[in-house]
């Protein structure tokens, strides 16, 4: 019982997380009368001359820690540890790479790259969605052929092919007004990635 409640607990903050998260940049473009969902990416939100950045950064970071606090207990909460430990391994890492972004690399005002804490912060954040893209095809590949997670397994790697995608079209419009409205479509991807998997957790175990 002991077990089932922390896994329960964990799986509690795995979903917690992107709900955070999300209503992190909602709030911030309600507080900004000047920031653009359309034009403008997330980070902006939390840059260093951002209007609200104290009161976000505590939603990032909270957001960021429920999720790396998930993914620690993630390896045995898939099939009570048997299988793979190599998906797990590259969301924590994932995970603790975006809660140092979240506490120590604040983008640069007006999302210039001039600072080394502003070069990190897109440089982090590059290889922590990199990690996480690659922990769901790792998922897909251990639990394909497993009768309780195999429909996930699709489902991973699914995501994890429309995740490059939309990636590389971030990438594209890095330049153009619709910034914002890429990226959304992009980090709302791994945030329901995120929420379902914790789910899947809560519910077998």
């Amino acid at each position: 019982m002991v077990f089932i409640n922390l896994f329960h607990l964990l799986a509690i903050c795995g979903m917690l997380s992107p709900i955070i998260y999300t209503v992190m940049w909602i709030l911030g473009g309600i507080l900004d009368s000047d920031y653009s969902h359309i034009r403008d990416d997330v980070s902006t939100l939390i840059a260093v001359d951002a209007p609200s950045k104290k009161l976000l950064d505590k939603f990032i970071i909270t957001s960021s820690t429920l999720l790396l606090l998930f993914y620690v207990g993630l390896h045995w909460g898939i099939n009570n540890g048997i299988g793979s430990i190599i998906g797990p391994i590259l969301f924590v890492i994932s995970g603790l790479l975006g809660v140092l972004v979240a506490i120590f690399f604040p983008l640069d005002a007006g999302g210039e790259l001039v600072t080394t804490s502003g070069k990190m912060h897109l440089v982090l954040i590059a290889i922590s969605g990199i990690l996480a893209t690659a922990g769901m095809v790792v998922l897909w590949f251990s639990l394909v052929s497993d009768t309780v997670w195999g429909a996930f397994a699709t489902f991973s790697l699914i995501t994890a092919i429309v995740s490059l995608v939309l990636v590389i079209a971030t990438s594209i419009a890095a330049t153009s007004n619709h910034l914002g409205l890429v990226e959304r479509f992009m980090v709302s991807t791994y945030q329901v990635y995120y929420f379902v998997l914790a789910l899947m957790v809560f519910l077998t175990n």
